[in-house]
């Protein structure tokens, strides 16, 4: 009992460091995020203290107002947090992955397993939906890649919905910020034990991705989403 209490002591330090850097994420995407956050807290706060002493039912609403006013800077920072992760990787090569990898539920998601010497990519998250191809990158050269793959994804998935998403601003294109929200809204037909099966038989796909030619950037790497997320 004692070691998991110095346990907990010694990671209380680390939660902390890592509120800070989420909120220091916060302020730098939005000044004006954190003096919403606190406000709102103080403002639920104060209208419940108020209409407590006015109605004598301040023992009740008084505990009440703490409780909702963490509550609700909890949940904006939440908010805020989540947007400001967006805005961080949003335009690099890659972004679309790591939102993928950041889905709750049993997902197996696979980076780039398409791409071509112009750095148009497409990545795949396997789950009770089906097939989900996304890809990033050029609006006219995409749809030709993602077709492609599609064709090759069918050939082995059978009767499995394959869906297929665009990210980007353009016309039928995806934002990056609304692709998790999209993808959660896909019905979700298949079992356990099927989408087990559809991982098994996409492991035998030969592999499409084509090395592009000249230099890699320096420094290029697949971007992550900052953690912890606060709620």
């Amino acid at each position: 009992m004692a070691k998991d209490k110095n346990t907990d002591d010694e990671a209380t330090p680390g939660r902390i460091a890592q509120i800070r850097m989420v909120a220091g994420l916060v302020h730098k995407a939005n000044p004006r995020a954190l003096p919403i956050v606190i406000g709102s807290g103080l403002a639920v706060l104060v209208v419940l203290v108020v209409v407590g002493l006015l109605t004598g039912l301040a023992g009740y609403l008084i505990p009440l107002g703490v409780l909702g006013g963490i509550l609700v800077s909890v949940f904006l920072f939440g908010r805020f947090a989540q947007s400001s992760q967006y805005s961080s990787i949003e335009g690099q090569p890659g972004a679309a992955a790591a939102v993928l990898q950041s889905m709750r539920g049993n997902w197996t998601v696979t980076p780039a397993i398409a791409a071509n010497r112009n750095m148009d990519v497409v990545h795949r998250a396997v789950g009770r939906p089906g097939v989900i191809l996304v890809g990033e990158g050029s609006a006219n050269r995409l749809p030709g890649l993602l077709a492609a793959e599609k064709k090759r994804v069918t050939r082995v998935a059978f009767d499995v919905p394959v869906f297929d998403f665009q990210v980007g601003d353009g016309d039928g294109q995806v934002p990056l910020r609304q692709l998790q929200k999209k993808i959660m809204k896909l019905p979700r037909d298949l079992k356990g034990p099927q989408v087990a099966d559809l991982n098994y038989r996409l492991k035998a796909l030969p592999q499409t991705l084509q090395a592009p030619k000249g230099p890699m950037p320096k420094g290029a790497r697949q971007p992550k989403m900052p953690r912890p997320r606060a709620r």
